[in-house]
């Protein structure tokens, strides 16, 4: 079950006009799609769709989810700006029909689950993307904590089990290649909450 003060905290950070983390979509994300064939994508935890609808402009057929209502309203104006239809759902990922080996792409950019089920929700994931297809992600890495001591604007989670290690992608998603699994040091110009220098981890695997 979703914490309601999880639930809250997003509610309450999607609520005004602007974009939380803007309009523009995540770079790592655009460089990685842009090497791919359009096909079927799935964004977890998409709060206000900047990268759902960059896809869509793109000709993927786009899925998303959140648990913020907030969220899905945001990304819905943004899809209509833009010209493009995207399907977005709330509600838990245990909650959802997607279909087994429905996508042939995952993108994962900032979905940082709680501490407690992140685990779970990635090795679910997996049960729905193709043989062949491709989790793309990105996010802030256990040292990240380093960087948020010295500059807070550069955003994510403040404890350290919502932080991700190269070891944790290895274990969550074993049955991959990996195309790219790196730490690496980013700056980070993204909306109101993502600015800054970061410490993330990325990593791209087609599944076996």
């Amino acid at each position: 079950m979703t914490d309601n003060t999880w639930l809250d905290r997003w509610d309450e950070r999607y609520d005004s006009e602007q974009f939380a983390y803007g309009t523009d979509p995540n770079h790592y994300l655009k460089e990685q799609l842009n090497k791919l064939i359009p096909g079927n994508i799935l964004f977890p935890a998409e709060g206000e769709g900047r990268n759902a609808v960059f896809a869509a402009t793109k000709g993927w057929n786009v899925s998303a989810f959140d648990i913020s209502a907030n969220g899905q309203k945001k990304a819905f104006q943004l899809a209509e700006h833009n010209h493009v239809n995207i399907d977005y759902q709330v509600g838990e990922l245990s909650t959802l029909n997607y279909q087994q080996e429905q996508f042939d792409v995952i993108a994962l950019i900032y979905a940082h689950f709680p501490a407690s089920v992140k685990s779970s929700i990635h090795q679910m994931l997996n049960q729905y993307l193709r043989k062949g297809g491709f989790i793309i992600f990105e996010a802030f890495s256990k040292n990240h904590l380093e960087y948020i001591a010295k500059d807070e604007k550069v955003g994510g989670p403040k404890d350290i089990e919502s932080l991700f290690s190269i070891d944790e992608i290895k274990a969550d998603f074993p049955d991959y290649n990996i195309v790219e699994l790196s730490e690496t040091e980013i700056d980070l110009n993204e909306g109101l909450f993502h600015n800054g220098t970061g410490s993330v981890i990325r990593f791209v695997g087609q599944k076996m």
